[in-house]
């Protein structure tokens, strides 16, 4: 059977911007392209940014922005069971993040499992 695997979590974002705005605008486009950019053996049904926020503010007049982004990616999952669909999911998105170009990932919550 297919099942749909989320996972949301929450990544840091570097950058040099002029404010908080264009700052938190800039690290959800890079997010956005380092999510699409993300290579693997399976089908990633969807991502998304969910919101971003300053999480450091520049130190000095050329010290870069760190926006911490919430992000969502949905992947489909062939297995028996909801809980095997859950376990592999969430291995496999925890691989595919893992082996790109994101810093300090951490997810905010279990992986979400649904019948496709």
């Amino acid at each position: 059977m297919e099942y749909a695997v989320s996972r949301e979590g929450t990544t840091l974002v570097t950058l040099h911007e002029g404010t908080d705005t264009t700052a938190c605008s800039a690290a959800a486009e890079k997010l956005s392209e380092q999510l699409a950019a993300l290579e693997s053996s399976v089908s990633v049904e969807e991502w998304s940014v969910i919101e971003t926020d300053v999480y450091e503010h520049p130190a000095a007049p050329f010290d870069p922005y760190t926006v911490v982004a919430t992000f969502r990616m949905t992947i489909a999952v062939d297995a028996d069971t909801e809980s095997e669909a859950a376990e592999r999911g969430a291995v496999t998105i925890d691989r595919m993040l893992e082996a790109g170009p994101l810093e300090s990932i951490t997810y905010t919550g279990e992986a979400a499992v649904s019948a496709v």
